[in-house]
């Protein structure tokens, strides 16, 4: 620090410290705002502003009416993002693969594609696609968001249902009963602030970002699918293996 830095800045770095080298392990209590004026001789809106860093950055977590306490230090499951392609729910076969119990929940409609998803999909904007909502599962605790968009001329060999739990066909078989061939893969992926939606539907702890997978499926020169995957940065690592051609 410098003779310069706001003084709030030295009580969020010691603590982070602390944190860091495990003299304050998860699960541990931090100072009151009261105890962080006395020991750092700092005023109590300083002590107020460190600690709304430190849970911004994801270290400490606030209770109502308790406090704040040190985070629990997140196990981070491997997603495969090469593997498991044509499983009904590749999520669910990086979970089962470690041992834990998945299951998903889905409700599909027809809605008209916006800008984004009609640039996407090479269609015209407001053409009509078929829109899946899924929240994907862990031991019942809700671990990641997708939503997938179809176009809507590719049509259905047979009625289907429009929600359920787990049980739907996965992309590759429902095509290939459509008769069309995936043919490539294509995935973006970005960081950002979750939408409240999200941090309420994932649980997440304030300061945790997503990690947002942008996905489509392509038949040729035609895209047949596009799909925004949210992943919570502190439950997850995105695992690619890169085949090298002969």
């Amino acid at each position: 620090m410098t003779g310069n830095d706001p003084v709030y800045l030295r009580v969020v770095e010691e603590l982070r410290a602390q944190i860091v080298d495990g003299t304050l392990p998860p699960g541990a209590p931090i100072p009151s705002r009261a105890q962080l004026t006395q020991r750092f001789r700092v005023g109590e809106t300083a002590a107020r502003h460190a600690l709304r860093v430190l849970a911004a950055e994801g270290l400490i977590i606030g209770k109502v009416g308790s406090g704040h306490y040190v985070r629990e230090k997140s196990v981070l499951y491997p997603l495969q993002r090469c593997r498991y392609i044509d499983h009904d729910a590749p999520f669910a076969a990086d979970m089962q693969a470690g041992g834990h119990r998945a299951t998903w929940d889905w409700r599909s409609e027809t809605v008209k594609a916006g800008r984004e998803i009609a640039r996407r999909l090479r269609l015209d904007e407001g053409d009509p696609v078929t829109r899946t909502r899924y929240v994907f599962r862990t031991e019942g605790r809700p671990m990641q968001l997708a939503t997938s968009y179809e176009p809507a001329d590719l049509g259905r060999p047979q009625s289907c249902p429009e929600e359920g739990t787990n049980g739907r066909k996965s992309l590759l078989a429902r095509m290939s009963a459509a008769g069309v061939k995936i043919t490539d893969i294509r995935e973006s992926v970005h960081t950002r602030v979750p939408q409240p939606t999200e941090s309420d539907l994932l649980d997440l702890p304030t300061g945790v970002h997503i990690l947002h997978v942008e996905r489509t499926h392509w038949s040729g020169e035609r895209p047949v699918e596009t799909s925004d995957i949210v992943v919570p940065g502190d439950r997850f690592r995105l695992v690619y293996s890169v085949p090298l051609g002969a």
